[in-house]
């Protein structure tokens, strides 16, 4: 009996590290181009939480999920808008600024919800991604239910890692990405616009992160409650250094951090006697923790964090 439930632990906790990895890839990536290209933009918790509310309200009023998926991209495009004009046309900090953009943001989902939703106290339930059982391999003991029973966006997630890989290494674009997030004069004597390609990677950026929070609202809960990301955009921010600016060591690190959230969970479902809060910490301690280990040895893009100005001769 005890082997049967430590096997359904173990098989339930590694399912959940899968989906619980899966808005981490999809913001990770996007801030992978954005980093590469020298914006740090902090910003990216605020992209989450509009892409949740609007990718839920765009598939709670269509009906379609895919629908939904769209317009919580477009939510994360438009905040990505929003930073990249600070950040890149007017050169303002960026630290500054991403995280003034997620204090406002946490405002207006809130004011949004209500005016949207109503306000209740029970949230709504929209039509969201459901989990795909795929023949035979669904029914292995164990890598069935975790690897085989997951919903689309969990198997686009792993599909993105290796492309992204690819783009950012393989192709002109790629090389133009890493050049203006190494050294910005030399890019924009090579003719390379600075400005455009930060505009761009900040755009996308959000697009990403606008797909993560909708994974949360449409591909994990089927649900939007206020404060449904619960900080996964600062995880996200970690994680890219973590993976050392690397999309498919972003595979990986997600699914590390993804098993520290689900242990926590499994926790407190299985009633372990231990302080709710202090497992809620554990995976942003153990953050924190492999951000100072990192930091000794990570080596990030020369020119991140600083703000480009064109000279004029």
């Amino acid at each position: 009996m005890e082997d049967i439930i430590g096997l359904a632990f173990i098989t339930g906790w590694l399912a959940a590290t899968v989906r619980m990895a899966t808005p981490l890839i999809f913001t990770s990536l996007g801030q992978v181009f954005t980093q590469r290209s020298g914006v740090l933009d902090m910003g990216v918790e605020a992209m989450m939480m509009i892409g949740a509310l609007t990718g839920f309200a765009g598939a709670y009023y269509s009906g379609s999920p895919w629908i939904g998926l769209l317009t919580g991209m477009i939510g994360g495009v438009l905040v990505g808008l929003i930073a990249a004009y600070f950040y890149v046309a007017l050169g303002a900090n960026q630290v500054i600024t991403g995280v003034i953009l997620v204090i406002m943001a946490s405002g207006l989902v809130i004011l949004l919800n209500r005016i949207i939703f109503g306000g209740s106290y029970i949230p709504p339930r929209g039509t969201g991604f459901e989990a795909i059982q795929i023949p035979y391999l669904s029914k292995l003991p164990v890598i069935g239910q975790v690897l085989f029973q997951q919903n689309v966006l969990t198997y686009i997630s792993w599909l993105l890692a290796p492309i992204a890989y690819f783009v950012l290494n393989r192709t002109t674009i790629g090389l133009s990405v890493r050049a203006v997030g190494e050294n910005p004069l030399a890019a924009d004597s090579l003719g390379i616009n600075v400005s455009r390609i930060r505009y761009m990677c900040t755009l996308f950026g959000g697009a990403m992160a606008g797909l993560g929070g909708t994974f949360l609202s449409l591909g994990y809960m089927n649900m939007y409650v206020t404060g449904i990301t619960a900080g996964r955009g600062w995880i996200a921010l970690a994680l890219v250094i973590f993976s050392q600016w690397n999309p498919l060591f972003v595979l990986g690190g997600a699914h590390f951090f993804g098993a520290l959230q689900a242990l926590q969970l499994r926790f407190q479902s299985a009633g372990m006697g231990i302080a709710p809060q202090l497992l809620q910490m554990l995976p942003y301690v153990l953050t924190v923790a492999t951000l100072v280990f990192i930091s000794h040895w990570g080596v990030s893009p020369a020119a991140l964090g600083t703000p480009y100005e064109k000279e004029h001769s």
